[in-house]
């Protein structure tokens, strides 16, 4: 009976893979979603490839937002079109954790009207209309893969009016190091409360002022929250978020051999 089920899982597999779109691939981060067909493959060069870190709108005329990731580099973009049976945010959401099971630190995420219009989304930014479709059946992530690379992964879920899901994944490898790219405050909240812990790895074991800041604007956000701060620098970044006026009572460090810092939600 095993033999039978892996036999039908090859089947499957290949079966989706023969309707994919000649010449594409899929990313080796990222396994595909069962029976997803390519439907567009794209690898090039780009002079400037931006990245929204906030909601997105039109003022003008011109694409806004308040924050962004802008820079040449080498762009690979895959669209993925999901059976009907799922939804483009059940896809997402499986890459996502993917991803953070990886190691790979979110720098923004947002869900449904959050994320602004989706006309915006898929015209302006992944400039492929089929991934057009309500507000509210969206959502985008924008990481930061793990190791000492500055490749980014930009995952962009949604479900068409016509019922049609679809996942759009990005990989992008910049010419030049992008440096320091402060995460948006709600996003890390959002990772905190769905998974119950935030792991930043590139943080050192001496607070900065920035990220102290940063911090404590996502402690501030829930005022009632409780967390454990866990590494070899946990003492001291204890420390700075008191300096930042974050109660300690809300605070548990616990220094470990572990580099970076672990956020775990207690409360």
């Amino acid at each position: 009976m095993r033999g039978v089920w892996i036999a039908g899982l090859a089947m499957l597999a290949s079966a989706a893979s023969a309707a994919d779109l000649p010449g594409s691939r899929d990313f080796e981060s990222i396994a595909r979603y069962p029976q997803a067909q390519i439907v567009a493959f794209k690898k090039q060069q780009v002079l400037e490839r931006t990245y929204p870190l906030d909601s997105i709108r039109r003022i003008s005329g011109r694409l806004r937002m308040s924050a962004q990731v802008s820079a040449s580099g080498q762009l690979t973009a895959v669209t993925y079109q999901l059976p009907e049976v799922h939804t483009g945010i059940e896809a997402f959401e499986r890459s996502r954790n993917q991803l953070l099971e990886d190691g790979a630190e979110l720098l923004f995420w947002c869900e449904g009207r959050d994320c602004g219009s989706s006309s915006l989304w898929a015209n302006a930014v992944f400039q492929r209309s089929t991934l057009y479709g309500p507000d509210a059946r969206q959502a985008y992530l924008l990481a930061r893969l793990p190791g000492d690379s500055d490749r980014l992964m930009a995952l962009y879920g949604i479900t068409r009016g016509n019922g049609r899901p679809y996942l759009q994944v990005e990989q992008f490898e910049p010419d030049e190091p992008l440096g320091v790219i402060l995460p948006n405050p709600a996003t890390l909240l959002r990772q905190l409360k769905r998974t119950g812990e935030l792991w930043l790895q590139r943080l050192p074991e001496e607070p900065t002022a920035e990220w102290g800041a940063l911090l404590a604007n996502v402690l501030r956000l829930d005022s009632t929250m409780r967390v454990m701060l866990e590494g070899k620098g946990a003492a001291a970044w204890h420390e700075a978020l008191i300096h930042e006026r974050i109660k300690a009572r809300r605070l548990d460090p616990k220094v470990s051999d572990e580099d970076g810092l672990r956020i775990r939600l207690l409360r």
